[in-house]
């Protein structure tokens, strides 16, 4: 009896057909919304490492509870000052690199 062979797929392969390939409205989209998902989940976890409740960061950031939720369920709305507000307030180190093709820039 012969044996069946399941085909397998790496998770690229199956963004690129499920998702969209890279380069499209649709993947940038998704890797967007993704890395916005894992700093919320950081500031979560910096949070709760400090522990400090939503409101008692909040009080630290000068923002409501409710930003603070918003922020660790998709801080896909948060502006750049805020994020650094509040890993500042957790006395939190955040690095951001920026990468241009193969080259990363350097903040001087």
């Amino acid at each position: 009896m012969a044996s069946k062979k399941t085909k397998t797929f790496t998770l690229g392969e199956m963004k690129d057909k499920y998702i969209g390939e890279v380069g499209t409205a649709a993947r940038d989209e998704y890797e967007y919304e993704l890395r916005m998902d894992v700093l919320g989940r950081m500031i979560k976890a910096a949070r709760l490492e400090r522990n400090l409740t939503q409101e008692e960061l909040g009080l630290l950031v000068g923002v409501q509870k409710a930003q603070i939720s918003k922020l660790e369920s998709s801080a896909n709305s948060a502006t750049i000052d805020t994020i650094l507000k509040v890993f500042k307030a957790l006395k939190a180190e955040i690095n951001f690199n920026v990468k241009l093709e193969d080259n990363f820039v350097k903040l001087i």
